[in-house]
């Protein structure tokens, strides 16, 4: 089973990924840690981001595809992977169907995390008060205009792939802004529903 996973920043993705990769022990793809892998290992492929990098530029498309497909080929992901962080464009989403369909795979569902966007921007003032009420400094990340740009680009980025993938009849929304609990329950519900229809490898 190939699963992308989608949702703003604090919507609790990273967590739901963890939480899959050991119930369904699939592999975790995380475009940002592949990178860095790649340039410590010193690969051809490395060396080349590592230079893009060092001048400070965006990873281009095909490099970033490179990487994820030269992970793909490792035997851990032979039942399937969970893509977190990619793809962000349709570009992107295109590439990676067309390097999936490559090696006789693709993806077989996307699940979107919804959230409320005013009470994660809520949430995140309420932390930075308590750590000055605390006598600590705020992270970056809880600072509500950093949150509000971020979810912005998300927006931008994400709201035609949420579309590409509808029209493909992958996607599936779960309410991001419930429990860790209740959401692990959604996914693996929704992840056993589609098995039972045939449509994954589960």
């Amino acid at each position: 089973m190939n699963l992308v996973l989608f949702g703003p920043p604090g919507s609790g993705k990273g967590t739901q990924a963890k939480i899959l990769e050991e119930k369904r022990h699939l592999p975790q793809l995380s475009t940002g840690e592949m990178l860095r892998a790649a340039v410590a290992a010193g690969s051809p492929l490395g060396k080349k981001v590592e230079a893009v990098l060092a001048k400070g530029d965006l990873v281009p498309d095909e490099t970033v595809i490179a990487i994820i497909a030269e992970r793909y080929d490792q035997p851990d992901c032979a039942k399937g992977a969970i893509f977190d962080g990619f793809p962000r464009t349709i570009p992107q989403a295109e590439a990676l169907d067309a390097m999936l369909a490559a090696r006789k795979k693709k993806i077989d569902i996307v699940i979107e995390l919804k959230v409320d966007d005013a009470i994660l921007v809520k949430r995140a003032e309420t932390r930075a008060a308590e750590t000055v009420a605390a006598g600590g400094k705020p992270r970056p990340d809880d600072n509500p205009e950093t949150v509000k740009r971020r979810l912005a680009i998300y927006y931008e980025n994400t709201a035609p792939l949420i579309d590409y993938y509808k029209k493909q009849g992958k996607l599936a929304t779960v309410n991001g802004m419930a429990s860790i609990d209740e959401v692990t329950k959604a996914i693996a519900a929704i992840l056993d529903m589609a098995g039972r229809k045939g449509c994954l490898g589960l």
